[in-house]
């Protein structure tokens, strides 16, 4: 038995490496709409209920707070008790949030909704990419780039029989049939999904990106000034995309143009259609982007994405009361801002290694819910405004401000640590 376990764990074949990443790729499928289609909800909740839209989007940082700061330990748990056998909590977890969103008639269970679906999807988020990272080392910015397009494009499919069960049924019963579907996605591929042993995976390729020939520990992570440039890097951009993910509804509110038809070969509201496409561009961006750090750099990338979102940023603020510029805008913002999901993990196993792949990312995926914290602070700042003006502007020198710190700040930083350890 033992002989046989040691050659499967030679000749893994890339058709089962694929199946692997496809697996994964499902997972963060069914997962997507616990971020990307929450903006869906809001309005109806707040209409149902009367609470404010701060203190519903309590609810989503909640949710974000969780699904990030956890993963290095369900990492860490994934990696003793198996791959497997978390994943099956973390699907009865999913389920369990969006059912109890749907019978939540208090902000308390709204907030324990948010919390158990930060949980399930924390486990399945961190689980797949870092699972990706290390069946994958010798493509690595390609492999967690299609991982995280599940995540950004996954939601794309659902976008429109969700909204029409919200306007149709109410927004409890897309609460309450959307749950148990995505649940029960998740714990059926649990079944089928795995890490590598020893020795299955190919060397890393040499390409344009440097990788470290060392296996670096979380508390060591931690200690090296790299990791927390690309932590202050990930906030940066990632509370402008974060923002526009939750306020999308509300912001296609104020700007009186969510219920506007818009036509491009058939006609949807502003607001649906803009939600179509970018969960399509938000989920293309991640391999592209991806594919494309391994062509030219992690760095390289990071500096063009980073300022075509924060360009971005500026042109869709000045034009989003246009119905069809707002749907094209906002595919562009999408678009540029996706790819923090694959350039992020990828660089940070070139740093750190890939053993401790999914704790480490783990860590620097923190990130994601510190910018979280901001999500609020926009409803805050546009109710003492009046507008989304700060706020938008705000977030586009955010993101050029990160566009800089990686040509001049992480290149000559991770040059340096990459000599060091030559």
């Amino acid at each position: 038995m033992a002989k046989a376990t040691a050659a499967r764990a030679q000749t893994a074949s890339t058709g089962y490496r694929i199946l692997q990443l496809v697996i994964g790729i499902g997972c963060m499928v069914a997962i997507a709409n616990l971020q990307y289609g929450w903006t869906l909800f809001v309005n109806p909740i707040k209409d149902t209920h009367g609470w404010s839209l701060a203190q519903i989007q309590i609810a989503f940082s909640i949710f974000v707070l969780v699904e990030t700061w956890l993963v290095p330990v369900e990492g860490w748990l994934i990696d003793k008790f198996g791959l497997r056998t978390i994943f099956l909590i973390g699907g009865l977890l999913v389920a369990a949030s969006w059912v109890l969103n749907g019978f939540a008639t208090s902000l308390g269970l709204l907030y324990l909704g948010a919390l158990l679906g930060g949980l399930g999807g924390g486990i399945v988020y961190g689980g797949s990419v870092g699972n990706a990272l290390k069946w994958f080392p010798d493509h690595r910015g390609l492999a967690a780039g299609l991982t995280a397009a599940g995540y950004g494009a996954g939601s794309a499919a659902t976008v429109i029989p969700i909204a029409n069960m919200i306007k149709d049924r109410g927004y409890e019963s897309a609460f309450l049939f959307y749950g148990i579907i995505q649940g029960l996605v998740v714990v059926v591929l649990a079944l089928f999904f795995r890490a590598p042993r020893p020795g299955e995976t190919p060397p890393p390729k040499q390409a344009a990106v440097q990788q470290t020939t060392r296996e670096v520990p979380p508390l060591e992570v931690i200690r090296a000034p790299a990791f927390w440039i690309m932590y202050v890097m990930f906030v940066l951009v990632g509370a402008g995309g974060l923002m526009a993910v939750a306020q999308l509804g509300p912001m296609a509110k104020d700007f009186g143009i969510a219920s506007t038809p818009v036509t491009f070969v058939f006609t949807m509201s502003a607001l649906v259609w803009a939600l179509s496409i970018d969960r399509i561009l938000n989920g293309i961006c991640r391999p592209f982007f991806g594919w494309v750090s391994d062509k030219i750099g992690r760095e390289n990338t990071m500096f063009i994405a980073f300022l075509i979102e924060g360009l971005g940023i500026l042109v869709w603020w000045r034009l989003a009361d246009n119905p069809v510029l707002f749907v094209l805008l906002t595919g562009v913002v999408f678009f540029a801002w996706g790819e923090i999901f694959s350039l992020f993990p990828a660089t940070s196993a070139d740093l750190f290694g890939r053993k401790y792949a999914t704790v480490n990312y783990g860590l620097l995926y923190t990130a994601k819910g510190t910018a979280s914290l901001l999500v609020p602070l926009g409803n805050t700042i546009k109710a003492a405004t009046g507008s989304w003006t700060t706020v938008l502007v705000v977030a586009a020198i955010a993101n050029i401000v990160a566009a800089a710190m990686a040509m001049w700040v992480l290149k000559p930083t991770r040059i340096k640590l990459m000599m060091k350890r030559a």
